[in-house]
């Protein structure tokens, strides 16, 4: 099923991750299990440079999971080379895996988009990509893991 921004979940916005298993995660457990970088973007919503994010230029068969939670977001068939620095992906691994929420800093309005699980931010959502959706999941390589599949 092809997800577009308006179809994703939005949800609010908590000072603390409750994942699957009601297990609620603080700053400090987030900071403990995660790097300075994985932590600045991840938690608190941060940008890493273009095209310095190892998943960029990645053309492996596979999935992309949350590196805080480790939930399945991406599948490599719906990435493509949007030629802006991060990896890009087309529509996520299913509706339910991610949210979207308003995103007015920087001065401009954007889309932000963070795991569904333990709210992680992920990045952002344009209406520029390509076909089937139309969308360009604009994800930052250092919240990602990968899991090399067939």
């Amino acid at each position: 099923m092809r997800a577009s921004p308006a179809r994703l979940r939005s949800t609010g916005t908590s000072p603390f991750a409750t994942l699957a298993n009601n297990e609620q995660k603080s700053e400090a457990d987030w900071r403990a299990e995660l790097t300075p970088e994985q932590f600045r973007v991840a938690r608190q919503a941060g940008t890493e440079p273009p095209f310095s994010g190892e998943h960029n230029a990645r053309t492996a068969v596979g999935t992309y999971r949350c590196v805080c939670c480790k939930s399945e977001l991406f599948q490599s068939d719906a990435k493509f080379d949007a030629g802006c620095g991060w990896p890009s992906f087309f529509e996520p691994a299913s509706l339910e895996t991610v949210t979207t929420h308003s995103d007015v800093s920087l001065g401009m309005e954007r889309i932000e988009v963070r795991c569904a699980k333990c709210e992680a931010h992920l990045g952002h959502v344009f209406p520029d990509g390509p076909d089937p959706t139309g969308q360009r999941f604009c994800i930052n390589s250092v919240v990602l893991t990968f899991e090399a599949g067939d």
